[in-house]
């Protein structure tokens, strides 16, 4: 039997909180991973280890992670945009074409919106049924005078739930060829996330936006800003690289209202990782 599951960020964590509560479903809400040794999880009287994610205070955990140890599979099915989940474990089951299951590391870190790291070897499936394989990461963390890792991402310095609730983007992978070179443009959701945080406290510290604790609004009750983390293909938008905060913030500051459409990539050619594109555009 299957079940689809629709793709939100918080909906790939299990659904029961440690500590009770409900489920948070609206997208930008920070997961922050915990090892904590005090917490103890045991599975039919043997004690197992899980990462835990903690939102608003509550312990959440990755379905798929749930499934290794519970014995259920979890897949992701490009072509319907789901996550198949299935009463046997993935490697058991049959993989019918366009689904990435655990050995496509792409998918399995954008399905919840963590951190992918390519490494050589790494096989990735394109939206159009082919295979890529990555064979040169050595430009990771070298992004054209990015002298290091980025750090984490950004931490509230005000009230995120009351910002604009945005959907995170489902996994995308675009491959072209142009004369004679293979490219491949995979959608980082991980760092969409950090462009969605930075705007999300530039709101916060611009008074045109944000008084008394809480977002201005117009006259009409409307929202200022709106926020999308996809670009619609009419729209041709800044492109800039390494990551700089001061991209997305000078342009709030220089006209706050308004919509943001912002989307981050990672660009590879004939397997050699190139950079990550960050494309942002906004509209009064």
């Amino acid at each position: 039997m299957k079940k689809n599951i629709p793709m939100f960020l918080a909906g790939l964590f299990c659904g029961a909180a440690l500590f009770g509560g409900s489920v948070a479903y609206a997208a930008g809400i920070l997961a922050t991973p915990t090892t904590d040794l005090d917490q103890r999880i045991t599975l039919d009287g043997q004690e197992i280890e899980l990462i835990g994610y903690v939102i608003n205070g509550n312990n959440y955990f990755q379905l798929r992670d749930l499934g290794d140890q519970l014995g259920f599979g979890v897949s992701w099915d490009n072509d319907t945009r789901t996550v198949v989940i299935t009463t046997e474990p993935t490697g058991q089951t049959e993989n019918p074409a366009n689904v990435a299951t655990t050995a496509d590391p792409y998918h399995a870190a954008a399905a919840t919106g963590s951190r992918y790291q390519p490494k050589v070897g790494d096989q990735i499936l394109c939206d159009d049924g082919s295979t890529y394989t990555i064979t040169d990461v050595s430009r990771w963390d070298k992004n054209m005078f990015q002298d290091g890792p980025l750090p984490e991402l950004p931490t509230a310095t005000c009230d995120w739930s009351l910002m604009p609730q945005v959907e995170l983007p489902a996994p995308e992978i675009r491959r072209y060829s142009s004369a004679g070179q293979d490219y491949l443009f995979a959608r980082n959701i991980y760092e969409s996330r950090r462009m969605l945080y930075t705007l999300f406290n530039a709101i916060g510290d611009n008074p045109e936006t944000w008084k008394d604790g809480k977002p201005v609004l117009h006259p009409s009750e409307n929202a200022k800003v709106k926020i999308s983390l996809t670009i619609p293909t009419e729209i041709t938008p800044q492109t800039f690289w390494p990551w700089r905060s001061s991209e997305i913030t000078n342009l709030f500051n220089s006209c706050p209202p308004g919509t943001y459409y912002m989307e981050a990539w990672d660009v590879y050619k004939n397997g050699v990782f190139q950079r990550t594109e960050y494309n942002i555009m906004h509209r009064i």
